[in-house]
């Protein structure tokens, strides 16, 4: 079974799916190994692995390459932000394409006007309803593999209204998406309504100190949402680890103990050592064993 495949039958199932977010291998790795079922690329912290906040400048190519090392480095599905598509139909085309070509499993498209920028930050904007849903049918278009999974994600909450934003993804699921999205739900009864009212599977964004209150996984399954994404998790553990190491080493310029600190070749072998080494040998012909061919020399 394919990744996409594995995607798609993990949406036919009952329970809630959770996706934690990354921005490299490492984090695809990590979550993979901690057994997790799919993993998502998240475009905020793609943007921080870069240096950038998430205000939409990088590129589909920047964006596509990252989603293509973190597809490439783990069997699970991988889910990958696709923010606006990046530009119109034609764009949106390309998009799909790229995508496609990294082994992405399923991606995200949004509402908002280009630079686009984190959806739980003030001042979005989004663009028609008849030009998302043009995109959203221009995606369906040009995909190859029909088990790669679409998710249409409106922004438009903030400025147009939760009525707008429901209505925006069903009409995305009518133009052939696979899952809708509403991002930045901003109560526990919004929260509520988006499964009540949308036609088809719906998408979870838990982000913490973000638009969206703080809610488990279970209340979000009870409330009827199939896939939860988890975008700044691995970001903001790592982000917190590298302060806490960094200031106890500025502050004693001692480094951590070896006791706490992984062996090296304990951590090469979380990222395919083994393998690797496997292949080191596994074209060359066996050593043949002393003293063969000894005797036909002293001959």
């Amino acid at each position: 079974m394919t990744p996409r495949q594995q995607l798609r039958a993990l949406l036919a199932r009952p329970t809630l799916l959770a996706v934690p977010g990354g921005y490299d291998a490492i984090c695809a790795r990590t979550v993979e190994q901690a057994g997790f079922e799919a993993c998502y690329m998240s475009g905020s912290a793609v943007s921080a692995a870069r240096g950038f906040p998430d205000f939409g400048l990088l590129t589909l190519t920047e964006m596509a390459q990252a989603a293509g090392v973190m597809s490439q480095s783990v069997r699970i599905p991988v889910i990958a932000d696709a923010d606006t598509g990046y530009g119109n139909e034609l764009n949106m085309t390309r998009t799909m394409r790229e995508y496609e070509r990294a082994g992405v499993s399923g991606m995200h498209i949004e509402d908002q006007v280009s630079p686009k920028r984190c959806g739980h930050l003030d001042g979005k904007e989004c663009v028609s309803r008849e030009d998302f849903v043009a995109k959203i049918r221009a995606a369906v278009a040009a995909r190859q593999d029909p088990d790669f999974v679409i998710i249409a994600r409106s922004d438009s909450r903030a400025s147009l209204g939760l009525d707008e934003a429901i209505l925006r993804v069903n009409l995305a699921l009518d133009a052939g998406a696979d899952v809708a999205f509403v991002e930045a739900a901003q109560s526990m009864e919004e929260l509520r309504q988006v499964p009540r009212r949308v036609h088809g599977p719906c998408l979870l964004n838990i982000v913490r100190a973000g638009k969206t209150p703080d809610l488990t996984l279970a209340e979000g399954q009870d409330m009827g949402y199939r896939i939860a994404l988890l975008p700044g998790l691995l970001l903001n553990t790592a982000l917190s680890a590298f302060d806490t190491t960094l200031g106890q080493l500025r502050q004693t310029g001692v480094p951590p103990s070896s006791s706490t600190t992984m062996p090296i070749a304990d951590r090469f072998r979380r990222f395919g050592a083994d393998e690797w080494n496997a292949l080191r040998t596994r074209f060359r012909p066996e050593p043949e064993p002393a003293g063969v061919g000894e005797t036909a020399d002293a001959a």
